[in-house]
């Protein structure tokens, strides 16, 4: 049965690698997590979205690699050249979970709405389908954030689907320029009151609600930036819930 109301799960986590490298990859626990969301049951269907990366063959490897063996039914939607199901829109909403991955948020969103995909995902949205993603899978939920799409140097990005009010800043400990830009974007005006991530750490939203931060390690934490009604802004930690076990 679908998630009992809209619900995303916007994060700076995901898959772990195994000892063989970064293509040997196994789900982290936010999986399991997105699929007790969803009220799933034993296998839940999750279809992965990598348009970010322009639908790179060996990502889609990876994916279904990494489900192999677990009780999620894996499957993914790939747009270039042209997709590659009959009807995207059936295939998103006969979905439990819907997953996308990282690199860049604004040639994801660009391509998502040349083929009509923020009114399909929407309605997956709105009908209980768990959405969710990494890096820029989490960014296009929102209003915006800081991204990396344009070049090295990190810039404000504001023209994510906005299912979500807020900005959002991904990578939030483990790239240094990422807070300090976050908080000019916050308190010029160019994004909203923004929900950070560090690695490692998932912001879980019912409807537009933030109701809680969880986290696949120990020592990580999400904040909130809002202004602060002097010109500057004021960032306020948000303690994340430890999950634990395997997809």
């Amino acid at each position: 049965m679908p998630a009992s109301e809209p619900t995303i799960v916007a994060t700076s986590m995901g898959f772990s690698s195994r000892r063989r490298g970064p293509w040997d990859a196994r789900p982290g626990p936010v999986f399991d997590l997105m699929a007790e969301l969803a009220q799933a049951g034993d296998a839940p269907k999750i279809c992965y979205l990598n348009q970010a990366v322009g639908d790179q063959p060996t990502s889609f490897t990876v994916f279904h690699g990494a489900f192999a063996g677990t009780r999620f039914r894996p499957s993914h939607l790939a747009l270039f050249p042209m997709p590659n199901v009959d009807d995207v829109r059936a295939h998103l909403l006969a979905q439990d979970v819907v997953w996308v991955g990282g690199g860049s948020v604004a040639n994801l969103c660009a391509v998502w709405r040349a083929h009509g995909l923020p009114e399909i995902l929407r309605e997956c949205w709105e009908a209980g389908v768990v959405l969710g993603g990494v890096s820029a899978g989490s960014i296009c939920w929102h209003a915006g954030g800081a991204t990396d799409s344009f070049g090295p140097k990190l810039r404000g990005f504001t023209d994510g689907l906005g299912f979500l009010p807020y900005g959002n800043g991904v990578h939030y400990d483990s790239e240094a320029e990422r807070r300090p830009l976050m908080h000019r974007l916050v308190g010029d005006g160019t994004l909203p009151v923004s929900h950070c991530t560090d690695d490692g750490v998932g912001l879980v939203y019912r409807g537009t609600r933030l109701v809680e931060a969880v986290a696949d390690r120990a020592g990580v934490s999400a904040y909130e930036v809002a202004p602060d009604g002097d010109g500057g802004v004021r960032e306020t930690r948000i303690e994340p819930r430890l999950l634990t076990g395997p997809a």
